[in-house]
């Protein structure tokens, strides 16, 4: 059953509700939305056991004042917000009780720009075309498609007690994320790098760029030198992925965000791979960046190490992941843990069928998923 979970006291500069997105219906027309740092948000739900989707809240440079209206379990994660629970400053990337009545405060932006709030069973509000972000400027999704003001009250969904974890912290050989003012974001090349001359992509991974202050969740806008196309900045508009680097007329790089429109119409020059979109997401205006260029097999190799960590805060993901991930995971020397190794996956069975090919006897391993 549903119950009334958070009341809000203080809004903070810009707070929402956000999951990891609104899928299938950029052909309509609709952004995909949610958090601008998927791998928190992801983090923060398996912290208190939720499922990695649920709904949490996005917090921007200064977050609210919240009551929480019933004994629950939290878990903050992302940036430093200098959070505290009844005047105690508390631990990000872990689950902690905080008992009814208690008020959560901020004291503004230590290191980072957007920390996250995830409640036991997450946060209920309405899905709109399958999914609880808030898309603002369609005033969609979330609480009446708006930020949080005063006044409000959230209700949380009913939590799975098979889940709940109450010590479940980031393991001892990890440390929570330093996000600092100099980034370096990696980046693969494309999809129209053939629309810019050779001495932009110089440029682009040679060079630092600042955030601007017109950066927002459709896309961060970057001032530092100017990338020149070939003939022009205008392509036939096409479908518009998280973290195309497009290059208007002008020169200057906007890498585009959650919030981003189904389509554009600029060149793109490079693509910021999804394990460091998080990253930058964290970065504030004034902030510097640079660019790495790095292959496709870099990225994947990038993304695992990412999903490593969340199997190590619950092994048990790795019995209900994707067969690809699985295998992919379990041979990656990344993986932060041997237990990820050991794990037995109780729906997958494996067999060693015997074939005969051109009179040789070949042995082949297979895995078969159970129902």
């Amino acid at each position: 059953m549903n119950h009334k979970a958070i009341e809000v006291l203080e809004p903070g500069l810009l707070t929402t509700v956000q999951d990891t997105g609104r899928y299938g219906f950029q052909r309509f027309g609709v952004p995909v939305s949610g958090a601008m740092d998927p791998f928190s948000l992801r983090a923060a739900n398996v912290l208190v056991g939720n499922d990695q989707d649920s709904a949490c809240l996005e917090m921007t440079v200064v977050g609210p004042r919240l009551r929480f209206l019933q004994d629950t379990l939290i878990s903050i994660t992302g940036a430093d917000l200098a959070v505290s629970i009844d005047g105690e400053r508390v631990h990000r990337w872990q689950a902690m009780h905080v008992a009814k009545g208690s008020v959560l405060t901020s004291g503004g932006m230590m290191d980072g720009m957007r920390a996250y709030l995830a409640i036991d069973g997450g946060i209920d509000v309405p899905q709109v075309m399958g999914s609880r972000s808030t898309y603002m400027t369609s005033r969609i999704g979330g609480l009446k498609g708006r930020p949080l003001k005063s006044g409000d009250v959230l209700s949380g969904l009913p939590s799975d007690p098979s889940h709940r974890h109450d010590e479940r912290a980031l393991p001892e050989d990890l440390e929570p994320v330093h996000y600092g003012h100099s980034h370096v974001i990696r980046a693969v090349m494309g999809p129209q790098t053939a629309a810019f001359t050779p001495g932009a992509l110089e440029t682009l991974f040679d060079s630092r760029y600042s955030v601007s202050n017109d950066s927002d969740r459709v896309g961060y806008r970057l001032e530092g030198p100017h990338l020149s196309h070939v003939t022009g900045a205008d392509i036939i508009s096409d479908g518009s992925p998280a973290g195309p680097i497009q290059v208007p007329a002008d020169g200057m790089p906007i890498v585009l965000m959650a919030d981003r429109g189904p389509t554009g119409g600029y060149a793109k020059i490079a693509t910021v791979i999804s394990t460091d979109l998080g990253r930058l997401a964290q970065a504030r205006p004034g902030d510097t960046i640079s660019f790495n260029q790095v292959s496709v097999a870099q990225a994947n190799s990038a993304l695992l190490e990412q999903e490593a960590i969340l199997y190590s805060l619950d092994p048990e993901l790795l019995s209900r992941a994707p067969e690809a991930v699985v295998r992919a995971l379990q041979a990656s020397d990344g993986a932060p843990s041997p237990a990820l190794r050991e794990t037995e996956l109780p729906h997958l069975e494996t067999r060693v069928a015997q074939a005969t090919i051109e009179g040789q006897t070949v042995a082949v391993e297979i895995m078969i998923e159970r129902d």
